[in-house]
């Protein structure tokens, strides 16, 4: 057991002058990814700021037609919400697709933003991860490579982001809404998260003394026509292989309008723009849509141990557009 200081926050400000203060501290929300890396040993904070009594738990309409989903709100909640449900289903799905019920009742929205990477080597504090500990090397060059990405790694890095809910998000164009010493800033969630390059224990372009107070989502009539297709090992509580976040709108049998982002494949969100700028004016057929997908894949840069990762995405996307062309046939 690691000792370590507890805190807690009166205020937003206050929250982010304590982290401030405690270069290896760490905030405390729902805690189920930051508690897992304590009791690892991935993670050694010697000081927790517990921010959950901060007033971002409700989920607001904005004056320009968008959403407001606050920090603190629960995935539980966030999923059960009848707006959310109505107007981004996709979001829905994705976090019903992800964890346990028991967990969605802890997590919160912005921690969920913030999960590290699965990777077996980054959670394994006995082997060598650039992510964990930069310089060391990246084991799952020559190792375990299943869950590993195939667009945007790096020599240093191969990992993937984790989360559901951030596909979905990026899919939709969501801003996140930030804190820190030097006041407030919204980043579009496309600039939020990086690509590993030769810094890969930077998830974020967050500071490392800024919280996370709200994620804004535009109002974007045709996310109601949205869905979000999981493929993984197991019916339930595991992490994508590949996931596709998509939204279509179709009229008189064409392509008006596309919002696709993948999961699993990278180690950020990956917001197919390749595809979406292809399928943009074309016909919303089987074949466009594997002629888009195919052009997002391009770029594919699989290892043997996650080759076939790339028919699987391409399978996974063009199943989820044709679904959402036959839902829009039918309505």
């Amino acid at each position: 057991m690691n000792p370590f200081r507890y805190e807690r926050a009166r205020d937003a400000t206050n929250a982010v002058a304590l982290l401030a203060r405690a270069p290896n501290g760490a905030f405390l929300a729902g805690g189920t990814n930051l508690v897992d890396h304590m009791k690892l040993g991935v993670r050694q904070p010697d000081v927790l700021i517990d921010i959950t009594r901060l007033p971002y738990d409700r989920i607001e309409a904005l004056p320009d037609g968008g959403i407001r989903i606050g920090a603190m709100v629960r995935n539980a909640d966030l999923a059960a919400d009848r707006t959310i449900r109505t107007r981004y289903p996709l979001l829905a799905q994705a976090l019903l697709a992800g964890a346990s019920g028991q967990l969605r009742n802890a997590a919160t929205t912005g921690g969920n933003l913030l999960q590290r990477t699965r990777c077996v080597y980054f959670q394994d504090i006995s082997k060598p991860c650039n992510k964990r500990a930069p310089g060391s090397g990246c084991s799952a060059r020559e190792g375990y490579q299943r869950d590993s990405a195939i667009l945007g790694a790096s020599e240093a890095c191969i990992a993937t982001h984790p989360s559901d809910m951030a596909v979905a998000l990026v899919a939709l164009g969501a801003i996140v809404r930030v804190l820190g010493p030097r006041g407030e800033r919204a980043i579009p969630i496309v600039e939020f998260y990086r690509l590993p390059d030769n810094e890969p224990q930077r998830d974020t372009v967050l500071e490392r003394d800024e919280l996370i107070t709200a994620i804004d989502l535009p109002e974007l009539p045709f996310a109601k026509h949205s869905y979000y297709r999981k493929v993984r090992d197991r019916a339930s509580y595991a992490f994508a292989l590949v996931s596709i976040a998509a939204a279509l709108d179709v009229a008189d049998g064409k392509v008006q309008d596309v919002r696709i982002a993948l999961g699993g494949v990278a180690h950020k969100p990956w917001r197919a723009t390749r595809a979406e700028d292809m399928l943009r004016g074309a016909p919303a057929t089987e074949e466009m849509f594997r002629r888009a997908a195919e052009a997002e894949l391009n770029a594919a840069q699989p290892l043997p141990g996650n080759a076939f990762k790339v028919p699987l995405a391409r399978s996974a996307l063009v199943r989820a557009l044709l679904d959402l062309a036959e839902e829009e046939e039918k309505r």
